[in-house]
């Protein structure tokens, strides 16, 4: 308990607590909640044991259907003001890191593939309909600061993306990208138990 003093002082290990207890009323099976957060359409949402957060975050769920579409693997921590939307599925595999200040969306207003499909630059965006393809983000990830995940994109077991990316296309497990779009610049041999350069 005294290095929870030292880390976080006395009001912050008071604010500890306080979002503690409100984090077991909202869900159970979280670690701690830090408040305040939104949390929208919380029946989509599946979470499991371990879940954390920092401060300010935003997690939104709005299917077409009646079920689940954003769901969050054990041990799962995000910092602070991270937004995380899903219409479609959003996957968030187990003991998953994610800094502060990351966007992570299965959507986008309107479709911009050049198929039939494509909205019109003159309709207003906010009334362009929502167009989905899933994410996917599996075990032991982690996204530094800023990260955006964009839809359609599965990031690999293990990989870490660097601060300020924007993922738009898949990342293969193991590597290590940056960039915008994110790109793998090093891969982890298991044979050498190193990073390698590219």
């Amino acid at each position: 308990m005294r290095s929870k003093f030292k880390q976080y002082g006395f009001w912050g290990v008071i604010q500890m607590g306080v979002n503690l207890v409100r984090t077991k009323f909202l869900f159970k099976n979280a670690r701690i909640i830090r408040f305040p957060i939104d949390i929208r359409g919380r029946r989509f949402i599946h979470i499991n044991t371990g879940f954390t957060t920092g401060v300010g975050c935003r997690i939104e769920a709005y299917p077409d259907t009646d079920r689940k579409v954003l769901f969050f693997g054990n041990n799962f921590q995000m910092n602070d003001y991270v937004h995380i939307t899903a219409t479609q599925s959003v996957s968030i595999g187990n003991n998953v890191l994610l800094a502060s200040k990351i966007y992570i969306s299965d959507c986008s207003h309107g479709s911009y593939a050049g198929d039939e499909y494509d909205s019109h630059p003159d309709s207003i965006p906010h009334d362009r309909p929502l167009h989905a393809k899933p994410v996917v983000i599996e075990d032991n990830v982690w996204l530094g600061e800023f990260v955006s995940v964009l839809p359609g994109v599965t990031i690999g077991r293990g990989t870490i993306v660097g601060a300020n990316s924007v993922v738009s296309k898949d990342l293969p497990p193991y590597v290590i990208a940056v960039g915008t779009p994110a790109k793998a610049i090093k891969v982890f041999n298991h044979e050498t138990k190193k990073w390698e350069k590219i």
